[in-house]
């Protein structure tokens, strides 16, 4: 013991009776007796009736059969007796190959007993965001390799030291750990908090050492990683409190929970009733409110670099860590009490959680309450959403001045490269006219089109967890040039992960529109008039551009009426099209409609039709056309609810191009290719 009264993991390795939770939550992976029996790999539980594991555990074995039922089984789980699971849900991305590495950020899988009333020990996941570091103990179960026709498994367990990291969610162990074949899945602790923080992934062929999955891959879950956490911490927070036989009395202990000697301290006893508050709390709607109350109770202070965006409440508690302690009790009391003030704005009853914070806070010095029974929440977040019946009709797209945020995107082709390749920047116009970009690639070849979304992915994802307002997802803004204008942006998919409940494609969650890129700088006169008056037309009309069995002329464009909208059955890439869109750019047209997805060789048809039809409707319908990129996204919405991909809208682009936001000027010379 030290002289505060802490275990001192550092020499021992670990606590031994957390060291006894972890193995009690353990169990290894294998096939039913009919199938073999052999042993694939170690998982463990994380909340009642879950386990997590690796997904390269169970691919192997699930290939075809994805519902496969197999057994479970731990030395003090049911008696010893195996139980049936299936899995619930794995983040690799497509099939996976035995002769191709899964990347560290898909190899998680998560298991369900199909018995969920079996009772069971579940590990302490870590809530901290940051990267832990220095000794931990792994343990699980691999095959017995003395014995190779048996289908026996054997405990083990290692003392390793974390000293390295691999981007966001990888961990690397210093090659003084020796660990088994086919001991992949198996729990990592973290000796000085007491706190599972990852799973091992691999170790290297020959010699040791190895890697692991940081335990915060879990957010890429995304609700499912809610619900789950939620479970973890409603079960912890009904554990026993007073034995001392559980993992919460035994962290108190750790050096990684501070020296507690005082009610301004904030202990993991404390942790534990918090996070089981919160766990009652409505999820978060996004990143945006969960960074954004952390940062208040840290007094408008960063949270230190490094950290990952918040996902949870959970997550956000897991932000007020200085130096690898816990802050102070007022902080987190902070934050609880803005949690609640939030939850009550939406329409949540907190009752219980200001509660405990009003109770937990008479052990805080009386001179800082005030900082608690007084917390408001940042300007930003005290409008939310009205509910769904009272919402309006149909949001109008941002206007300059009423400060919502829209995400552009600019895509520069390169000059005299060979194909096609583009320079591209990020910028978040919020009306405050900062023009600088987040994020940008203005050098080298540059990217050709079919790469842009991979390349794109993260930067967006970061950027749109900053700016994205509760249950109100950014516009997405991307400015071609026109010879490009068919790129089918609104099918994007900035994630790869269509199993998070949310869709795969960008224009179904969040408006997207088209811009020219060679509209930069001030507006001619032509646009803004143009503009101004579609304004003050009101209700949009559609206008069949060109006319049937004509060719483009700009007379078609110069004499049509205020309220018209271009609309094209056909791309505006190349031909007829390409023509008919530089047209109505020159005549100062800031929106259009036109289909991205193929013309009939020989003139229009039924489908041409339909599409003139359903995109007339749509103007129609529209109050103004402020209106029509959220009414676009709703047809994107529905026709991915329905899986229709022949509606008319389904290859639909639309341009949207507010002279009153023009693309800043692009003070730089002309962009080559070296």
């Amino acid at each position: 013991m030290s002289p505060h009264g802490h275990v001192n993991a550092s020499e021992s390795g670990s606590d031994p009776v957390i060291d006894a939770l972890a193995r009690a939550a353990t169990v290894q992976l294998r096939a039913s007796d009919e199938q073999g029996g052999a042993c694939w790999g170690t998982g463990f539980f994380v909340a009642p009736g879950r386990l997590l594991t690796c997904a390269h555990v169970l691919a192997p074995h699930l290939r075809g059969a994805i519902d496969r039922v197999f057994w479970v089984a731990g030395s003090e789980v049911n008696g010893g007796e195996p139980l049936p699971a299936r899995l619930d849900a794995w983040l690799l991305d497509g099939p996976a190959r035995p002769e191709v590495r899964v990347p560290v950020e898909q190899d998680l899988a998560l298991v369900r007993l199909l018995d969920a009333a079996v009772e069971h020990e579940c590990v302490w996941l870590t809530d901290r965001t940051d990267y832990p570091g220095g000794r931990g103990v792994v343990q699980g179960y691999h095959p017995d390799t003395a014995d190779p026709g048996s289908r026996r498994a054997v405990r083990w367990k290692a003392t390793v030291r974390i000293n390295g990291f691999d981007d966001d969610h990888g961990l690397r162990f210093r090659p003084e750990a020796e660990f088994p074949k086919g001991g992949s899945g198996s729990p990592v602790l973290d000796a000085h908090t007491g706190a599972v923080v990852g799973l091992l992934k691999s170790r290297r062929v020959g010699k040791d050492g190895g890697t692991a999955i940081a335990a915060t891959a879990l957010r890429r879950f995304g609700a499912r990683y809610q619900q789950l956490m939620a479970d973890h911490d409603r079960w912890h927070g009904q554990s026993p409190k007073i034995t001392g036989h559980n993992w919460i009395e035994r962290q108190h202990q750790l050096p990684g929970s501070g020296i507690h000697t005082g009610g301004d301290q904030w202990s993991p006893r404390d942790r534990r009733e918090a996070l089981s508050q919160l766990a009652a709390m409505t999820a978060p709607d996004g990143i945006r409110p969960v960074a954004a109350l952390a940062r208040k109770a840290r007094g408008d202070i960063p949270p230190p670099p490094g950290q990952l965006p918040p996902y949870t409440w959970r997550d956000g508690h897991g932000l007020l860590y200085e130096a690898g302690q816990p802050v102070a009790a007022i902080a987190a009391l902070h934050y609880l009490q803005l949690v609640a003030e939030y939850e009550r704005l939406r329409g949540g009853d907190p009752t219980a959680l200001v509660g405990w914070v009003a109770q937990r806070l008479q052990e805080v010095p009386r001179i800082v309450h005030t900082v608690v029974t007084q917390a408001t929440l940042p300007p930003a977040l005290r409008h939310v959403p009205a509910p769904l019946g009272q919402r309006p009709a149909v949001a109008r797209y941002p206007r300059v001045g009423d400060g919502r945020a829209v995400v552009v995107v600019e895509l520069e082709p390169v000059i005299d490269a060979r194909a096609p390749r583009f320079y591209w920047r990020i910028r978040v116009d919020d009306g405050h006219g900062v023009d600088e970009p987040l994020h940008e690639e203005q050098h080298g070849d540059g990217v050709p089109p079919e790469r842009l979304i991979q390349r794109l992915r993260t930067p967006l994802a970061e950027i749109f967890a900053t700016v994205d307002a509760p249950g109100a997802p950014a516009p997405l803004e991307v400015a071609l040039p026109a010879d490009r204008f068919d790129t089918a942006v609104h099918r994007w998919q900035l994630t790869e992960m269509a199993r998070l409940h949310y869709p795969a494609q960008v224009g179904v969650r969040r408006t997207v529109v088209l811009r020219d890129i060679s509209r930069r700088g001030d507006p001619d006169e032509r646009w803004r008039q143009r503009w101004e008056a579609l304004e003050r037309a009101g209700t949009p009309t559609a206008h069949r551009t060109p006319p049937v069995r004509q060719v483009p002329r700009a007379r078609h464009f110069d004499a049509l009426a205020p309220s018209a909208v271009p609309v094209l059955c056909r791309p505006v890439g190349s031909g007829v099209g390409r023509r008919a869109i530089g047209l109505a750019l020159t005549a100062g047209y800031g929106i259009a409609l036109w289909h991205t997805d193929g013309h009939p060789e020989y003139g229009c048809t039924e489908t041409c039709d339909r599409f003139h039809d359903g995109a007339a409707l749509l103007l129609a319908q529209a109050g103004d056309a402020h209106e029509l990129p959220e009414r676009l996204r709703r047809l994107r919405d529905d026709i991915s609810g329905s899986r229709n991909s022949r509606h008319w809208a389904e290859g639909a682009a639309m341009l949207y191009d507010d002279p009153g936001r023009p693309l800043p000027a692009d003070e730089g010379d002309p962009l080559d290719s070296p």
